[in-house]
């Protein structure tokens, strides 16, 4: 049995302002016309696996699932995750849960947010790794470098093994220019893809061995945890105890069981807009474009417009991108240094860095429009079917007017219909809740007034999706 793990934790801060902390590049439609996190899952549909295990932040849990949903994928497991303790912990929760009946799979690890330019390729590398995997090696692939690259780590190849295998030599920090282009030359070393595979006993058994600190923690996070919904909620509190530490340190530059399959399959770990221009689709002028753009005396740049008429006249090797709230203008060889935008962002208490205008939620979306003194205006959109939690607020009333589609509305004891150009108002303190009966969208405009704003004002009496 196969079974795969997506690693969905992360940020991806370099792909700012696209990329937010609640909405990051592994959720986003980047390249092509799903996810990337959709594009991994899909990747699979190839090969026979079992039901896929996700791993991710719980400010995260309804994108990754409402993400499944629009796939048809059922029966995953969603692992959420407290706090981030980077890879080692979170695929020791993904081993410990599979083998909770007693079975014993082959995990094949994967980042949510990588792509692969050659599907083929990659479901040959994974065959191969497969049969190494059942004879008890910890397998990672290594990426067949095409040029000499420093912001990866590297992977030196050893003795030949069966399956177009070999032994891992070494692992190796990202070099500086001379080390990579000597790597090259060898042909020898590979970029270190940051996916495995392995059976799951194998790798309890090196966690075990090698950092049994790690693996007792998540043992008692997992066995505190519960599950709600389609959710697996480790304990937050045994989590938090567990120790920081990636697969590679914990494990893999550890064991003498660790083997490489090469991959050569135009792989990406699409981690800066400069990866992403790498990877696009270009016009004669070798720009790649995206919205609503007009690109004249312009070369090699990427421009991203998300809402706006996005112009450019003579100039060249550019990052420009637009959203409702931000536009980022940089070099393409400066983007490795975009998180420290995200960086000043944070130390000058703004919020840009956390969430985009329109807020994802598991009901559907809201839209920021306007924000004043004392007011707040938001695009609602509930999903058919959808319900907001039964809720009230301390400090403000709001005005709810129908756009579009049929509100069901709760207010105080009374509950009552709102249809098109309705309205109904939300006093301070009252008990209310917004529902979507109908088979259409429920699109209103709500005003909030008073004297304090922020989603913690939220007092929720009754919630169907687990955030009481």
């Amino acid at each position: 049995m196969l079974v795969p793990v997506i690693m969905a934790g992360g940020t991806g801060s370099r792909l700012w302002p696209l990329s937010r902390q609640l909405n990051p590049k592994q959720f986003l439609k980047l390249c092509g016309d799903t996810t990337l996190l959709q594009q991994t899952l899909a990747r699979l549909d190839a090969i026979e696996t079992d039901a896929p295990s996700i791993i991710c932040n719980e400010d995260h849990r309804f994108m990754v699932a409402e993400q499944l949903r629009q796939l048809d994928i059922q029966g995953a497991s969603i692992l959420l995750e407290p706090v981030g303790r980077n890879t080692a912990p979170a695929i020791a929760l993904a081993a410990l849960e599979a083998t909770q009946t007693g079975q014993d799979p082959v995990l094949l690890v994967l980042a949510a947010d990588h792509y692969m330019a050659n599907e083929p390729a990659f479901h040959r590398a994974v065959v191969a790794a497969a049969q190494l995997a059942e004879q008890g090696k910890l397998v990672t692939f290594g990426v067949v470098p095409t040029q000499p690259e420093t912001g990866y780590g590297y992977i030196q190849r050893g003795a030949a093994l069966d399956c177009e295998g070999y032994e891992v030599a070494r692992f190796v920090e990202k070099p500086d220019r001379e080390k990579a282009l000597a790597y090259l030359e060898t042909g020898d070393y590979y970029w270190n893809s940051g996916s495995f595979m392995f059976k799951a006993s194998v790798y309890l058994k090196a966690l075990s061995e090698f950092r049994p600190d790690i693996l007792d923690a998540c043992k008692k996070a997992l066995e505190l945890g519960q599950k709600d919904m389609d959710f697996v909620r480790v304990d937050a509190e045994a989590f938090a105890q567990c120790p920081e530490d990636s697969i590679d340190y914990a494990v893999m530059e550890k064991t003498r069981d660790a083997a490489v399959i090469p991959l050569d399959a135009g792989w990406s770990d699409i981690g800066s807009w400069s990866a992403l221009w790498e990877i696009g689709n270009k016009d004669e002028q070798g720009n790649v474009c995206q919205g609503d753009v007009l690109a004249l005396q312009t070369q090699n740049s990427l421009i991203h417009a998300e809402h706006k008429l996005v112009a450019t006249l003579g100039v060249q090797d550019l990052v420009v991108v637009e959203t409702k709230d931000a536009v980022l203008v940089a070099h393409k060889d400066q983007v490795q240094d975009v998180k420290k935008i995200v960086e000043a962002i944070k130390q000058e208490g703004r919020h840009e860095h956390m969430n985009h205008r329109e807020v994802y939620r598991p009901w559907g979306v809201y839209d920021s429009i306007e924000n004043g003194d004392r007011y707040q205006v938001k695009r609602i959109t509930v999903k058919p079917g959808a319900k907001l939690s039964l809720q009230m607020h301390h400090h403000r009333a709001e005005h709810w007017v129908v756009v579009s589609g049929t509100a069901k509305v709760t207010n105080g004891d009374k509950t009552f219909l709102v249809t098109e150009n309705e309205s109904t108002f939300i006093p301070i303190g009252e008990v209310h809740s917004l529902e979507n009966p109908g088979k259409i969208s429920l699109q209103l405009i709500e005003v909030q007034s008073g004297s304090y704003l922020g989603e913690d004002d939220i007092v929720r009496i009754n919630d169907e999706y687990g955030r009481l």
